[in-house]
């Protein structure tokens, strides 16, 4: 053997030996490093392993110098690019660290790991779509198993039918492969299958609890379906594991602001934007979060500083409308227009944008324009989230035939006598916030939020019924006992309990759509106050028209539907007057408008509550609000508001139509 290739066959060894130490001693993995630099000077792979060495032993900076150095010379080295991704993230320089896995990624698309770290990366800054993508990436990198190889291009491809018949086939061969069963999951998820998805996921952490990607995965769906107590745990149990992964963070600030843990989301997002301060989605969640909090100049900074890194990011333009306080200049109605005219612009961008140019415009008292722009953005929303108004006609039928006077008198005193819940329903945008917030002023009374526990209560048990069409569940509380009865009312009380902050006796759950719940309230917690805010119908559900909603209330992207689904409203609450006389107290916000006083007395007295002057002061509460009316409610009561629809009546006519006579007794309620 020539000396030469002694020479290289001991470099080979050398390198070997360091790549090995690197798992187990890395401090020693650097030493030898350096004894290989020390006989080859600027050897690209034994600076290579000295920069992992030292981010290892914990001197990420040293690392990336040298990271820095190796790359200058070799800028499309993909490993050089992934171990330069994963060092600006633990120094929290998220924003490069993207930017760098991208690079690794393009010069070695099967690089496995660097998909991986991606997906993290995405998931913390709001970017689910991608992050899935790069996750499955990462899945079809790292296995050698043609069919799952298959099964994930099919995916990547959304061929979810496809990815869905090879999952299967490999599971049946392979029941416990874990990451297929995630995959399988995933797919449940695309397909809107989420209780399959869950059952899955359950699978695969019966199988390996320690799986970070599925118990994550699992956390997401229990947030997706509002049960955030539960997906605190989990998510939580990821952070234990993986302190500094940033899709963890992101989902525990989210989770914590639905739960009420304002400051703890804050804190968690402040630091998201120390390591990603280029993103625009993630300052337009910490708005979100401000806006919460009432901190509203804030939240405007964050808003504006989200446009001034994506200025066709339509979110947060209808973020800013939404505040109904705030006022577009010209420079940014110009932007906005320019930005329409962009044939790139992404489908919810182009929706949002119109939704913020016709509140502009109503702002502007240009009503012509501010409608024709309501209009689009309903439109576009409208045509690729359809919606069947006969679904709810035939739900409040069905609801009316279900839950009759027998149908009570035969269970009266079951049930869980616990008198804390304070239920405000009725139509979105009905002045429900408002009341929530007099209400709250209560030194007995504590504001929550829309709590969705009565939804999710209602979801499980038409799961137990025999059909499982919507609003079928009468079935199944009717084959329940009385012990059981009780133990649904005892589970919403104490499964709501996480979102209680103080020790006021009252509570209120402000979940307007509880409404189609008003039965399974009434039998599971009979002591339970129920408060029905109404509005004028055209005002009602004109306010609903022109308010884009984060998710849900799909009835209200049409005039039609809208007016239909508030005509279903008033025949099911006549029909719960009837059947339970004197159960529901109602309050007109017109009557809130003209004479507050009186009707905070008669609501406070239908709560069984003394009067406190407090309660008209509502508008110096500092508590948080989360619904589109949370800087309205921090004003007294402006008379304005319950007029505004009329400047649009005359493009009003296919709501009126809907409406029939619903509108002409209003607030009369007609036989239905």
């Amino acid at each position: 053997m020539s000396e030469a290739s002694e020479a290289r066959g001991s470099l080979e060894v050398a390198l070997e030996h360091t790549a090995k130490l690197l798992e187990s001693d890395p401090v020693l993995a650097a030493e030898q490093a350096e004894a290989i630099l020390e006989a080859i000077p600027n050897h690209p792979p034994a600076r290579f392993f000295r920069a992992m060495a030292k981010r290892l032993s914990g001197d990420p900076e040293a690392a990336l110098e040298e990271l820095e150095g190796l790359l200058d010379a070799q800028p499309k080295w993909a490993a050089a690019n992934y171990e330069y991704g994963v060092t600006l993230g633990e120094l929290g320089r998220g924003d490069d660290a993207i930017n760098a896995l991208l690079r690794a990624v393009e010069f070695q698309p099967e690089h496995p790991e660097a998909w991986r770290v991606l997906a993290d990366h995405l998931m913390a800054i709001g970017d689910i779509e991608g992050g899935d993508a790069a996750y499955t990436r990462h899945v079809k990198c790292s296995t050698r198993d043609p069919i799952l190889q298959e099964a994930a291009a099919a995916m990547l491809g959304k061929d979810v039918p496809t990815a869905e018949r090879l999952l299967k086939k490999h599971l049946y061969d392979k029941p416990t492969d874990v990451p297929a069963i995630r995959m399988l999951a995933e797919v449940a998820v695309r397909c809107g299958r989420e209780e399959e998805a869950e059952r899955l996921i359950l699978r695969c952490l019966e199988l390996a609890p320690g799986f970070a990607a599925a118990r994550y995965m699992y956390a997401m769906l229990l947030h997706r379906r509002n049960d955030s107590p539960a997906a605190l745990v989990q998510i939580e149990q990821c952070l234990a594991a993986e302190s500094e992964n940033p899709s963890f963070r992101n989902l525990t600030a989210v989770i914590l602001s639905r739960v009420g843990e304002y400051e703890r989301s804050s804190a968690i997002y402040a630091r998201l934007l120390d390591e990603y301060p280029d993103n625009s989605k993630v300052w337009l969640s910490y708005g979100h979060v401000l806006k919460t909090e009432g901190r509203q100049e804030d939240c405007i900074d964050v808003y504006r500083k989200s446009l001034a890194l994506n200025p066709r990011f339509g979110e947060a333009y209808w973020s800013l409308a939404n505040l109904k306080t705030y006022r577009f200049t010209d420079d940014d109605l110009a932007t906005m227009h320019e930005q329409l005219t962009n044939p790139d612009l992404e489908d919810a961008d182009r929706w949002h944008l119109h939704f913020a140019l016709g509140k502009a415009y109503e702002d502007a008292e240009d009503f012509a324009r501010s409608f024709k722009h309501y209009h689009q953005g309903n439109a576009f929303y409208r045509e690729s989230h359809p919606y069947d108004p006969d679904l709810n006609t035939n739900r409040a039928r069905r609801l009316k035939r279900d839950f009759s006077r027998t149908f009570f008198e035969e269970r009266k005193g079951m049930g869980c006598d616990a008198p804390d819940p304070i239920f405000i329903l009725g139509m979105p945008r009905s002045g429900s916030t408002l009341l929530e917030q007099i209400l709250s002023c209560h030194s007995a009374v504590e504001g929550t939020t829309e709590l969705p526990n009565m939804i999710t209560l209602a979801q499980n048990l038409r799961e137990e019924s025999d059909s499982d069409d919507i609003g079928m569940y009468a079935s199944a509380l009717a084959s329940k006992s009385a012990d059981e009865l009780l133990a649904l009312g005892e589970k919403y009380v104490e499964d709501t309990r996480i979102h209680r902050k103080t020790d006021r006796p009252f509570f209120i759950d402000k979940m307007p759509n509880n409404f189609l719940h008003i039965g399974l309230i009434h039998l599971v917690l009979p002591n339970a106050k129920i408060i029905d805010a109404r509005r004028h119908p055209l005002g009602c559900c004109f306010s609903n028209f022109k308010q884009f909603y984060a998710r849900g209330q799909n009835f209200s992207y049409n005039l039609e539907d809208v007016g239909s689904f508030y005509y279903n409203y008033v025949s099911l609450m006549a029909h719960f007057d009837k059947v339970l006389p004197g159960r529901i107290h109602r309050v007109y916000y017109e009557d809130t408008v003209a004479d507050t006083e009186k009707v905070v007395r008669e609501l406070l007295d239908y709560c069984g509550l003394e009067y406190e002057p407090e309660c008209l002061r509502f508008f110096e509460s500092q508590r948080p609000v989360r619904t589109a009316s949370s800087e309205q409610v921090r004003q007294p009561i402006y008379k304005q508001g319950v007029e505004q629809w009329q400047n649009y009546e005359e493009w009003l006519d296919p709501l009126k139509s809907a409406l029939g006579p619903v509108l002409d007794e209003y607030p009369d309620v007609p036989k239905l």
